[in-house]
């Protein structure tokens, strides 16, 4: 499946951004939004000069809402920012290094303990800006392996990632490639509604008598 949608597609080059602090922000307003809206928001960081943790961490709250307005939800999204920012300055000294240095399991739960940080933003922390072998769980993922029947329709986050973690190497670039291969997949062919199978490059795997759908 990944040799398949990287020959279909190639590489992706995700995840965009100019510094792995800069990844971090990312992964918490790209939250329930565009990543259209999200570089919106990240330009406005950047030219307030804030795209650093003591300096961001420090920023008024009503200056940061009204700086990150366009990835939407901005007083929650500032109050979720805000929150790791604290946890990563008190914890780490706002040293990315340090932060990244942790062993993996200990790093994730301690950002799952960040109020606001889900698995998805944890391990698209990781995985983007640390380059840590955490996969990264979405939408798309879940839509393409369980109308594939690879997975069950009720199967959770971290079935789902155990099982991409088990039958692929546990490889960082890897894991990124992948990932953003099922995001163009699921956007270009696996949609919600109306997806497009017949011209799917994974049409030769999907089950006899077309794609599964939940009962």
């Amino acid at each position: 499946m990944y040799r398949q949608l990287l020959a279909t597609f190639g590489p992706q080059h995700w995840w965009p951004g100019e510094s792995p602090f800069e990844v971090i922000v990312g992964a918490v307003l790209t939250q329930n939004t565009s990543w259209t809206n999200v570089e919106r928001a990240i330009r406005n960081l950047r030219e307030a000069d804030l795209l650093e943790p003591q300096s961001l961490a420090e920023a008024p709250a009503e200056e940061l809402e009204e700086l990150i307005r366009p990835a939407g939800y901005f007083r929650v999204k500032a109050q979720r920012l805000r929150s790791l920012l604290l946890w990563l300055m008190d914890r780490y000294e706002g040293s990315l290094d340090a932060m990244f240095a942790t062993p993996l399991p200990e790093l994730r739960e301690q950002l799952l303990a960040v109020r606001g940080i889900g698995p998805e933003t944890a391990d698209s922390i990781l995985l983007y800006a640390g380059g840590l072998p955490s996969f990264v769980v979405d939408a798309y993922t879940h839509r393409v392996f369980s109308r594939h029947g690879w997975i069950d329709f009720d199967a959770d986050y971290p079935q789902i990632q155990d099982y991409v973690q088990t039958e692929l190497p546990q490889d960082a670039p890897t894991y990124n490639e992948f990932h953003a291969l099922l995001v163009r997949l699921g956007k270009d062919f696996c949609r919600k509604s109306n997806p497009k199978c017949e011209s799917c490059p994974l049409r030769a795997m999907l089950p006899q008598g077309g794609p599964l759908e939940p009962e």
